[in-house]
């Protein structure tokens, strides 16, 4: 069995995907690097080839219909053959220094008595043009350097959340949870995330700033103007989070509390974008996102609207609106986002 099974979802990623690989290949073959190929029309099937003809007892090459961003990272876990897992997109990389320290660590684990669900690790906004790049620590909020449970866990603070980029999951709970991601669907990586976090039962953090995450592609899913345009995707995802899993039911405090921080950051986003949109169809949008909660769980509509996120984005009106966009811009420039 390998140590680390890591999934590259690639779609015509042929500009950038090699970085990309280049930085997992140290590993050596303790490591399983998955590319798959989703139906891409460039020249991304081929470089997969080559790599697995390449190193042929580290990387393996799978090419698939279009399925989307999802469906890949799905490929990769129905096919990993690691203890455990990790998703790299394409345009990302990871630091040698902090990928050195996650395998060993990794690596000690697996051999004790207790069962490593969830290793968490920073990642670092590789933001294009930006001087300073923005760090996401969990230092202050999780134990640090040994393995520890829900209950050991700190206050997050806003915008700090355990975000694909962060995470390494045991590949067994993967399937244990029945996670399956909706094809064609962007946004994912939100469910990947928050749909196995009530069967983590050990986790450790390792503060090493290991997954460079690009930001700056005028195409990136991420981008702002792209966000609005599949609105309907990111509300499709919000819905699919608020019916995973019964918050109200989790038996720890502590996960019950961030799981709802989580819903309600994912809620923030699709209702700013429906307002950044400006148009009346996507407001329209904004308010069946909330019909629908509130019919589907009040006591969830009503915890996400008490909260101070969800009070300042449904303010009443045009004025109500821009206090929103308003209050939406400040977290940008302290929380980080992009």
């Amino acid at each position: 069995m390998k140590l680390l099974s890591i999934a590259i979802p690639c779609y015509n990623s042929q500009d950038y995907m090699e970085h990309c690989i280049e930085t997992l290949l140290p590993g050596g073959e303790d490591v399983e690097i998955i590319i798959v190929d989703d139906g891409s029309k460039d020249r991304t099937a081929e470089i997969a080839d080559s790599y697995a003809k390449k190193y042929p007892n580290i990387v393996k090459a799978i090419h698939q219909e279009n399925g989307g961003h999802g469906e890949a990272v799905n490929t990769g876990i129905r096919n990993a053959s690691g203890l455990y897992f990790k998703v790299v997109d394409s345009d990302d990389w990871v630091n040698q220094e902090a990928y050195t320290k996650i395998l060993a660590t990794l690596r000690e684990l697996s051999g004790g008595s207790e069962t490593l669900d969830m290793l968490i690790s920073n990642f670092v906004y590789e933001k294009e043009g930006a001087k300073h790049k923005k760090v996401m620590k969990y230092t202050g909020m999780l134990p640090e350097n040994k393995m520890f449970h829900w209950e050991d866990a700190k206050h997050f603070r806003k915008g700090r959340y355990i975000l694909m980029h962060s995470v390494i999951y045991r590949t067994q709970l993967l399937r244990e949870c029945g996670l399956e991601l909706p094809k064609h669907t962007f946004y994912v990586d939100n469910i990947f995330v928050y749909v196995p976090l009530p069967y983590v039962k050990n986790m450790y953090y390792l503060n090493v700033d290991f997954y460079r995450y690009f930001i700056g592609r005028e195409d990136q899913s991420v981008n702002e103007k792209v966000m609005i345009k599949r609105i309907d995707q990111q509300i499709k995802v919000n819905k699919i989070m608020v019916e995973a899993v019964d918050l109200w039911k989790l038996p720890n405090r502590k996960l019950r509390k961030y799981m709802f921080n989580y819903l309600e950051i994912i809620t923030v986003v699709s209702t700013i974008m429906c307002i950044r949109s400006g148009t009346d169809e996507n407001l329209e949008k904004k308010r069946e996102l909330w019909k629908y909660i509130k019919e589907y769980d009040i006591r969830l509509f009503h915890h996400l609207r008490r909260g101070i996120m969800g009070t300042t984005m449904n303010l009443p009106g045009k004025g109500g609106r821009k206090i929103s966009v308003a209050a939406y811009k400040i977290s940008q420039k302290v929380v980080g986002f992009n």
